[in-house]
């Protein structure tokens, strides 16, 4: 199938499938004239990164996974489990950075609250 098709058939983009080709997350077969022609498993192959991605993981990230799909295997497999687990690890860690960044965010908007309302004239007064 040709690439419009793909980005069709695999709800995404032209756009987005010459950027997995170009990270070496897919490939194609070209034709005399240039044009890119994909297999019918690429299909699934592209919702599998998509899903990769809204999951957080990077290009790189990403290729590093492929090898289990693509050739499946213990080692393989192990190697995806360590490497999804470090990525895991990393969001855990960005998502505690983020609390503690609201957390001191939410202090600062109390402070200001409490600085602001001494502004405010006071309903007793007059």
């Amino acid at each position: 199938m040709r690439i419009g098709e793909l980005a069709s058939r695999a709800g995404t983009s032209v756009r987005s499938l010459r950027y997995y080709e170009e990270q070496g997350l897919l490939a194609s077969e070209r034709s005399t004239s240039g044009q890119r022609h994909y297999d019918e498993h690429e299909v699934e192959r592209v919702t599998f990164i998509k899903k990769l991605y809204a999951a957080g993981l990077t290009s790189r990230t990403i290729a590093e996974l492929l090898p289990c799909v693509d050739t499946p295997s213990l080692e393989n497999s192990d190697v995806a489990l360590d490497r999804m687990t470090q990525e895991r690890d990393r969001m855990t860690e960005h998502i505690a950075d983020l609390v503690r960044t609201r957390d001191d965010l939410d202090a600062l908007i109390a402070r200001a609250r409490a600085h602001r309302a001494k502004f405010e004239p006071r309903a007793d007064a007059g």
